[in-house]
């Protein structure tokens, strides 16, 4: 059984796996409020799902990149329970959950999550072996910049702001070849962290140690 913990951005979801069923998922956008909110949360997720904490057998985090306050929460409570525990802890990107929902494109993904001050933290990835890989590293930019790399067929997903629907809606106008995923398919959920952390633990079980497990920040010059 493994409970899945994401509060790197105002988004928060958390989501329970047995390996087969996703047993329960809880996915909501509030205004930073992750040291209050996330323990009760988890606490009524395992509640409705009627699963004891005595049955988690392994567990799996976002590590960013995203806010700072928000990383450090959710990192430090899967890490509490994981290491009380002494259960694995399985660390994901949120590129690689917001890629994982996504289906094959015939071009490029851009995942996008919000870095504050109208910038971006977006990162490429190519479709390899019925899934996709990242190319290269996460970096911070604006919407401007994005549009302008944009070299291909180009599938965008994540956290869109205003801003953003405005400079892709003016991308499409001007030709870029740029497509919006649906709302659904933006939300970053914990239910795909889950599912791929599982099959992480399925290949290497014992690769996943608590203590290892960091955020993981993008920093430019001028990050204060």
């Amino acid at each position: 059984m493994l409970l899945a913990i994401d509060t790197a951005t105002q988004l928060s979801s958390i989501a329970l796996y047995d390996g087969r069923n996703l047993l329960a998922e809880d996915t909501w956008t509030g205004a930073s409020n992750h040291s209050t909110e996330l323990a009760p949360a988890v606490r009524r997720l395992l509640a409705r799902a009627d699963v004891p904490v005595e049955r988690l057998t392994a567990l799996a985090v976002c590590i960013g990149p995203g806010a700072y306050t928000g990383l450090r929460i959710g990192v430090a409570l899967a890490k509490g329970i994981a290491s009380a525990r002494q259960l694995p802890l399985v660390g994901m990107t949120t590129m690689e959950i917001l890629a994982a929902a996504q289906p094959q494109f015939n071009g490029g993904l851009v995942t996008v999550v919000q870095a504050g001050r109208g910038r971006i933290i977006t990162q490429t990835h190519q479709w390899r072996t019925s899934r996709w890989s990242a190319r290269g590293e996460a970096q911070i930019m604006d919407w401007e910049t994005l549009v302008k790399s944009i070299d291909g067929p180009a599938w965008i997903t994540g956290e869109v702001d205003e801003a953003g629907f405005e400079a892709l809606i003016e991308a499409e106008h001007q030709g870029v070849p740029v497509t919006l995923a649906p709302a659904a398919l933006r939300l970053r959920r914990a239910g795909f962290l889950a599912q791929e952390a599982w099959a992480k633990l399925q290949v290497s079980p014992g690769d996943f140690p608590a203590d290892r497990v960091v955020p993981v920040y993008v920093q430019t010059k001028d990050t204060p």
